[in-house]
């Protein structure tokens, strides 16, 4: 007898409809106008030149632009540097059960809670050294502190207000994932004899690596992305010390009005994002891979 084939249903296209509508009107369209002023040197409303690739070679020799990226590339690895740990450490140490675990979840959730504008007022009053709680303390102690005249400092603050903002979202995939590990692991764990170390390396950290894959491309591409926050503690000084790379792409659309030349560099902003999370997730990918071989061997 010949095998039946049922027709498929493909009503369930009509239920993300809806949503495709929305992506794209939200990002397609967009891009697509994007892309046409890339390519256009506008002169006026009525008056556009096709140029082809000239604004995209002139950003790239653009210097201001390699410093910011270097800027960028180095705040972003950072913030992965200091958040990754630190979250894995606030998970581990977050109550596993209990009204104390649902009381520490609201709790390191209420910074994720706060807009990002009042997240750079916030640090704004607080390192200022007349009336700001860490700007008087490190004054007191004989520091000359001052987050609008210094570069370091003004980086250092950039850096220590995102791990205060974004760590806790770490934690939360973290926590997540450690909870997500079956108790006959830690049984088994405990039978062998294995330390709290043994444990975190050998089933905590493995069962963790799919939430910290997300964790890092998150917090990479959004400290890649940074703009508010900065923008309202530093305004991207002093110099052009916390100048990134969004901001240096406002600095070129709306304060100078040049829609070309920010066209074309938004593409070439959107292509590295790409790229970098691109390296980024094979490279940790290949690092899952060579553990578990290690495992097994």
């Amino acid at each position: 007898m010949s095998a039946i084939i049922k027709p498929v249903n493909q009503k369930a296209w009509f239920l993300i409809l809806p949503m495709l509508v929305c992506v794209a009107f939200s990002a397609i369209v967009p891009l697509m106008v994007v892309v046409n002023y890339s390519v256009q040197d506008i002169i006026s409303p009525e008056r556009r030149v096709f140029v082809g690739t000239e604004w995209f070679a002139a950003i790239m020799r653009d210097e201001e632009l390699h410093g910011a990226l270097l800027r960028q590339i180095s705040y972003s690895f950072a913030v992965l540097a200091v958040e990754l740990p630190l979250g894995i450490l606030l998970a581990l140490s977050m109550p596993a059960q209990g009204w104390k675990s649902s009381a520490a979840l609201v709790i390191v959730s209420l910074s994720l809670l706060i807009p990002w504008n009042v997240v750079g007022t916030i640090w704004q009053i607080f390192g200022r050294t007349d009336i700001g709680l860490m700007g008087a303390a490190l004054q007191g102690m004989g520091i000359e502190y001052s987050y609008t005249g210094n570069a370091a400092h003004a980086w250092l603050t950039v850096l220590l207000m995102d791990v205060w903002h974004w760590t806790p979202l770490v934690a939360l995939l973290g926590y997540a994932g450690l909870r997500s590990i079956p108790d006959a692991y830690y049984q088994a764990a405990s039978i062998d004899g294995a330390s709290k170390l043994d444990v975190f390396r050998y089933v905590q950290l493995p069962k963790m690596r799919g939430v910290l894959m997300i964790a890092v491309l998150l917090r990479f591409m959004d400290s890649f992305m940074i703009y508010t926050e900065p923008f309202v503690l530093t305004g991207g000084g002093p110099g052009n010390s916390t100048t990134f790379l969004s901001q240096f792409l406002t600095q070129k659309a709306v304060g100078q009005f040049d829609l070309g030349p920010a066209a074309a560099f938004s593409l070439i902003y959107f292509l590295i994002i790409l790229l970098m999370c691109f390296i980024l997730y094979n490279w940790m990918q290949r690092v899952g891979t060579q553990a578990k071989e290690g495992g097994h061997d």
